[in-house]
């Protein structure tokens, strides 16, 4: 591998920006070229007064000083927008996780790379991600076998905003905790069918407005459709103080299984798993990580859409692959 030093911009500058800008400095070959905001960019103060804060609309004048563009928008509003227009300039890399949504916002990206002549890794992340990757090992390995999912014990940022939305709610924050029955079942290799109420239940704390009624309340968030309905659910009721001294944190995690049998008949199970203190954080670091893969890539000529599917570990890391036989293999 060179010793080129990728020249890195940020686009995007919440949670996860921060949290990309924290994981470059941990990198021997990168550096932050710029951070690029919709908001005005004197209120946007960086540890590093030096790197430049720059409007987003005014990113394409940018284009021949950053190697790889790091998208750092939500998967809702944001990514759809940006990441065919910014893949049109810039090499990308970003961490779109609208599971159902992603073949055709593979199609959106590739169509604009391929247009500029750039490479753009979609969907990186922890799942999908370094999820998604463990997924398919083990379907390649044990092609007779369940896949299961689990996540949590984390907050969930999507089921946080639907809570927060109901009538007599202030604030609110809301846990995915997995069942730890269903767990053992899958290690022990019993390959069991589990519905959603048996993998996770929900926990919620809550901030009520005041005069609100907590039984209705709980009624409203317990029974709301396609987040608590299918689940067991339990609401907590506390004061702001207490979301604010207890539940600030973002943290997640899970694990990515699958349970079967190998050819010779025996039963195997495989488990990836994390324990994230902070999603975001966590998430940045596999964005840079792959933002060197897709630096390389296009380095050797390709150009378009790709995943986390379409990548080597190899070249994740910043050492030789050398070094890597010798310390790693």
């Amino acid at each position: 591998m060179t010793s080129h030093v990728i020249r890195i911009g940020i686009a995007g500058y919440g949670n996860l920006g921060r949290g990309v800008l924290a994981a470059i400095a941990q990198q021997p070959d990168m550096q932050l070229v710029s951070v690029f905001t919709r908001r005005d960019p004197a209120t946007v103060k960086l540890p590093n007064p030096a790197v430049p804060v720059k409007r987003l609309q005014d990113a394409q004048a940018h284009r021949l000083d950053i190697d790889v563009m790091i998208l750092c928008g939500g998967s809702k509003d944001d990514l759809p927008v940006q990441g065919p227009e910014l893949a049109q300039w810039f090499n990308t890399v970003d961490s779109f996780d609208t599971h159902p949504k992603i073949p055709q916002y593979f199609q959106k990206i590739d169509d604009a790379a391929r247009a500029g002549g750039n490479l753009s890794l979609i969907s990186v992340g922890w799942d999908p991600g370094l999820f998604s990757v463990n997924r398919v090992m083990a379907e390649a390995i044990l092609p007779q076998g369940t896949p299961y999912t689990f996540w949590g014990k984390g907050v969930s940022q999507g089921h946080s905003d639907a809570i927060r939305h109901v009538a007599g709610v202030r604030n609110g924050v809301q846990y995915t905790v997995p069942i730890q029955a269903a767990l053992d079942r899958v290690r022990v290799g019993e390959n069991p069918q589990l519905s959603t109420r048996e993998k996770h239940t929900r926990e919620c704390f809550v901030v009520l407005e005041s005069g609100a009624d907590p039984k209705r309340v709980e009624h409203d968030i317990a029974t709301m459709p396609d987040y608590f309905a299918d689940y067991d659910t339990t609401v907590h009721f506390i004061s702001e103080a207490e979301l604010k001294r207890d539940h600030t944190g973002m943290p997640h995690g899970g694990f990515a299984m699958r349970s079967g049998q190998s050819g010779t008949g025996d039963p195997q199970v495989v488990e990836f798993s994390l324990k994230l203190a902070s999603n975001p954080g966590f998430t940045a670091n596999v964005l840079v990580a792959y933002a060197r893969a897709a630096w390389r890539m296009k380095a050797m000529g390709q150009t378009g859409a790709c995943t986390v599917l379409d990548v080597a570990p190899g070249w994740l890391s910043p050492k030789p692959a050398e070094t890597l036989r010798k310390e790693l293999l």
